[in-house]
């Protein structure tokens, strides 16, 4: 089977769209600095050390499902915080945490997450009475330009065999659909919005690259030859090298938060 793992040095490097994102959402926190903050899908760790530096006091639990992105979080981040983080490898839709958390914050994370009811269910339990959540993730519509593509491709003679069985399982929602989801779970206060983010890259490499890295790694993990993944790579940026502007991704986030009653 093909690893499900991420590359997350690379990430880490390579993610600077998320990064700029995930800073709007700290700055939209408004903390006294002695929480504890559950970072869900801390990957490796840039956002979270934006939350302890702000968090003076406090602490936070960064959770992840893989191993890499906390490996890479806990090199960069303990030598810096020591004691005042700590970490978690879980599946964010069975936390082992009831009522840990003061607070919850998530970017770019809970759209790689198919079943939203069980992740917010989750969440809530992880809660304080009267905690909160903020978070934003991919919505309605991101990325619609580059998955059709990649879908398509993926049906080519030549990469159509090792597709067999795949499916790209993301669960980009409707800001309707989440505060449905997250009144069922019982947080109130719900509210969740769009936001088109587009980013542009430089170059047909960077662009190349960062797909690779980030959007289509799942699909770059069917291709164990390393010659067919370039070559689907490689027609990719060929598709959006023709884009106005080029080598553009058509990103839309999707905000949300709520909070668990007192």
């Amino acid at each position: 089977m093909p690893s499900r793992e991420w590359d997350a040095e690379a990430y880490h490097r390579l993610s600077e769209p998320q990064f700029e994102w995930g800073l709007k959402v700290v700055e939209r926190l408004r903390l006294r600095g002695d929480e504890c903050v559950l970072d869900a899908g801390c990957g490796p760790g840039r956002l979270t050390a934006e939350l302890l530096a702000r968090l003076p006091r406090g602490r936070v639990l960064g959770a992840d499902l893989s191993e890499n992105m906390l490996r890479t979080a806990r090199e960069h981040l303990a030598p810096r915080f020591g004691g005042r983080v700590r970490f978690l490898c879980a599946d964010l839709t069975a936390l082992p945490l009831r009522a840990a958390a003061d607070g919850v914050f998530s970017t770019a994370v809970f759209h790689w997450i198919p079943d939203h009811p069980k992740l917010f269910a989750s969440l809530f339990a992880a809660l304080r009475p009267g905690g909160w959540l903020e978070a934003q993730c991919g919505g309605a519509g991101n990325l619609e330009r580059l998955r059709s593509r990649a879908q398509q491709l993926m049906h080519r003679p030549e990469f159509a065999p090792h597709f067999r069985g795949f499916e790209d399982n993301r669960e980009y929602a409707s800001p309707d659909l989440t505060v449905q989801r997250l009144r069922a779970a019982g947080l109130v206060e719900a509210e969740a919005w769009l936001e088109p983010a587009p980013a542009t890259f430089p170059t047909r490499e960077r662009f190349r690259e960062f797909i690779g890295k980030v959007n289509l790694h799942k699909y770059v993990a069917r291709l164990e030859d390393g010659a067919l993944s370039q070559r689907f790579l490689d027609a990719m940026a060929e598709q959006a090298a023709d884009d106005d502007p080029p080598f553009t991704l058509d990103y839309l986030r999707m905000n949300l938060r709520g909070r668990k009653p007192a």
